[in-house]
């Protein structure tokens, strides 16, 4: 496969998973936001089951559940690419074929949280293989930001993951410019058939002008419209179109992930849908709760920025 045959490529929205009040998945909620969002001229599909959607907060027959509403909503030619995330990689093979038998077009694999304080190689690989024998559906990597231990993959354990069978992309979440694209070019010298989408949101600019299949990415699931203008700007050389999306997608971006915790990330982006409209309910799952006043503040700001 050459470097154009990319058939995964274009903007993705990583969408939320809205909760009721007893914190189970709101499938009218849900299904409305996903609806929406995968109408938007240009989005190419959705991840769900992403960290945005709660992934690791919900149990195996919440996210099936997730999925069959996502599946059966959304047009048959939005390509759903689904989350895989479980500290055990049984339990994570189970998911696969789960999402498989449920209509998942593509997989994102996830790395266990527990990697953060110390994996071996040999242990990253042998939980994707577990997992890639288990479905004969595409999978896509997920490079964590840098700042997150062994989550986020060393150059030797890149070059073997991007050897296995099914592997057909990366969510490049290192959100750090100069990884971005050491990443990239990395994967293009060894595995060009492997397409690299750029997922650090506030440096989508950056790392669209460097170069890129596409993106995958959660502010596309609360300004599609704007991410994806700035995606086929920058494809087509427009400087001052994408300076212009970029000028609304900065300020969302720091405010909901370029502050500490990053933990509210999905909180923050969740009471953003709710202070436009889109949601009724921003709720989160335990142990997080609502966000505190100066924080809501903060992201209104950023909306009024942003023209929203």
């Amino acid at each position: 496969m050459s470097t154009e045959q990319h058939i995964f490529g274009g903007v993705y929205a990583a969408t939320v998973c809205p909760l009721r009040d007893d914190f189970s998945p709101d499938e009218v909620a849900l299904a409305a936001h996903c609806r929406a969002v995968s109408e938007v001229r240009g989005i190419r599909g959705l991840l769900v089951n992403g960290h945005a959607g709660e992934n690791f907060s919900l149990d195996r027959q919440e996210q099936n559940k997730v999925l069959e509403v996502v599946r059966r909503t959304v047009n048959s030619e939005q390509t759903l690419i689904v989350g895989i995330n479980h500290e055990s990689s049984l339990e994570a093979a189970l998911q696969a074929k789960d999402a498989a038998a449920r209509g998942a077009d593509a997989l994102m694999v996830f790395p266990p949280n527990s990697w953060a304080l110390s994996v071996a190689p040999e242990t990253i690989i042998a939980h994707h293989q577990l997992i890639l024998q288990a479905t004969e559906l595409p999978v896509f990597l997920y490079q964590a930001p840098v700042g997150s231990g062994a989550m986020a993959y060393s150059e030797a354990v890149i070059l073997a993951l991007v050897e296995l069978p099914q592997v057909v992309g990366i969510k490049e979440g290192s959100w750090e410019v100069a990884r971005y694209e050491a990443n990239r070019r990395l994967v293009q010298q060894s595995a060009p058939h492997v397409a690299v989408m750029a997922s650090g949101d506030e440096h989508l600019l950056t790392s669209f002008v460097l170069g890129t299949e596409g993106s995958i990415v959660s502010l596309a699931a609360l300004i599609p419209e704007v991410v994806v203008a700035l995606y086929e700007a920058v494809q087509s050389g427009e400087l001052k179109a994408a300076q212009a999306a970029h000028a609304i997608v900065y300020p969302l971006a720091r405010a909901i992930y370029g502050r500490d915790p990053a933990s509210h990330a999905t909180a923050r982006l969740k009471t953003c849908l709710k202070l436009i409209g889109v949601l009724e309910s921003d709720r989160v799952r335990p142990p997080l709760g609502k966000l505190d006043i100066d924080e809501v503040k903060a992201l209104q700001k950023a909306l009024d920025q942003a023209g929203l």
